[in-house]
């Protein structure tokens, strides 16, 4: 292969993995049917395995994937993996954030909001 086509190659191939990866990381940004709630009205009306959006801020890093959320109204354990992090955005505990996810009711009255979605604002 000569020095042209393979510069060639070498950008097609490129190009395919940048449009891969950054499909991957797409959002819907649209309206949505889960309620946007405070930490406070979970914790207080919310029920085992009810879809929520919370706006905050991550406050504390508790270990592993569990981290601790507040909105001003409360504090709610969260539970995120890594994958749900937006890839190359780092943030610290000012940094406010949008996280759509489902309650976790424990049989001891433990409560644990599981992170589906992300999102800086």
């Amino acid at each position: 292969m000569n020095l042209i086509n393979r510069q060639t190659a070498r950008a097609a191939l490129l190009a395919l993995f940048v449009s891969a990866s950054t499909g991957a990381m797409a959002q819907y940004q649209g309206p949505s049917s889960v309620p946007v709630m405070s930490v406070k009205q979970l914790v207080d009306q919310g029920q085992d395995d009810q879809h929520a959006t919370l706006k905050g801020r991550i406050v504390s890093h508790d270990g592993g994937k569990n981290y601790t959320f507040d909105d001003g109204t409360g504090r709610i354990s969260v539970e995120i993996s890594a994958k749900r992090f937006p890839v190359g955005q780092a943030f610290d505990d000012k940094r406010e954030v949008e996280i759509t996810g489902e309650l976790d009711k424990e049989f001891n009255g433990k409560l644990e909001f599981e992170v589906e979605q992300l999102r800086m604002l």
